[in-house]
């Protein structure tokens, strides 16, 4: 196990049973192919695998006891002894007729209330968490950058594109040049284009999105200064960011492992970089927001709308 997944992992309590088969799923992108066939093995058949020593699971996956207890310490366990209690509550669990999770806090018969009381709980955490582990260094340079900016890429897919839009729209709101790219084909024809007074950003939890990576290495070969923000502060997004904005990966749904938690988080940094910028750029920033609301104004009126 490297020194980054258990800095990573430090302090971090172990996932509960539930949350194991997402936390697969999150992290076997990342783990290499012997891993895989641990992971999967006991996110697939946790009874089976909870029955058998860590020789037994080495010998089942055809990987090494080794392997097995990076494995176990990679998906947030001390070690193999702790990974197979888990295996032992989830089946219990899933043998005692409980329902589903829907995610790994929220049952498929919970109330709405408590989905409201868990969701809103789930958001409050991964915003904290990525507020205590953002780099304000990272951040600051960022900011300086934008707003010197010539012109601002943006590239997200997916969830992602959607934060990429929110971030786009907000720059324009203060005169600044910005344009968000979902289309891979289109963010590597403009990336081409950029120059060293251009800021290209990518956003990707994962840290490992091609079409994401692709665009942001021809801005950076271009010269342009480059910020990922990302999940993953190790992953292959970072090789081409100058500056580096992690986000929180705690937090994951068992519906779409992260979507929900990573879209919150990317929200909140995409909200500091706007702010950070507006503040460097007040002269010129706080008459381009009155001009665009005055110009919006007529279509929130009872009469505007009349018309």
């Amino acid at each position: 196990m490297t020194q980054d997944v258990k800095e990573i992992f430090a302090g971090e309590a172990p996932p509960a049973p539930a949350a194991l088969a997402a936390k697969v799923r999150t992290l076997a992108p990342s783990m290499t192919r012997s891993m895989q066939r641990v992971a999967e093995a006991v996110a697939g058949d946790p009874a089976g695998c909870a029955a058998l020593t860590v020789t037994g699971l080495a010998e089942l996956t055809g990987t090494s006891e080794a392997t097995v207890v990076r494995t176990a310490r990679l998906l947030g366990y001390p070690g193999y002894r702790d990974l197979r209690l888990a295996l032992a509550g989830l089946a219990a669990q899933q043998q005692s007729g409980r329902a589903p999770a829907v995610t790994a806090d929220i049952a498929v018969d919970d109330p709405i209330a408590d989905v409201v009381a868990k969701l809103a709980y789930d958001e409050q955490q991964t915003l904290a968490d990525t507020a205590a582990g953002l780099d304000t260094v990272q951040l600051g340079a960022a900011v300086t950058a934008l707003a010197a900016a010539r012109r601002i890429d943006i590239y997200g897919v997916g969830a992602s594109g959607l934060v990429a839009q929110d971030l786009a729209q907000k720059l324009l709101r203060i005169g600044l040049i910005a344009h968000p790219h979902s289309d891979p084909h289109l963010a590597v024809t403009n990336a081409v284009q950029l120059k060293a007074k251009d800021v290209a950003i990518a956003i990707t939890h994962s840290g490992s999105t091609g079409d994401v990576i692709e665009p942001l290495r021809v801005a950076f070969e271009r010269g342009a200064t480059t910020v990922a923000i990302t999940g993953r502060p190790n992953g292959p997004v970072t090789q081409y960011a100058d500056h580096i904005l992690t986000t929180s990966t705690a937090r994951e749904s068992e519906l779409r492992p992260a979507a929900m938690s990573s879209r919150t988080s990317q929200l909140l940094v995409v909200d500091c970089l706007f702010v950070g910028v507006a503040q460097r750029t007040y002269e010129t920033a706080a008459p381009a927001l009155s001009a665009s609301y005055e110009a919006l104004a007529h279509r929130h009126s009872p009469r505007g709308r009349m018309r």
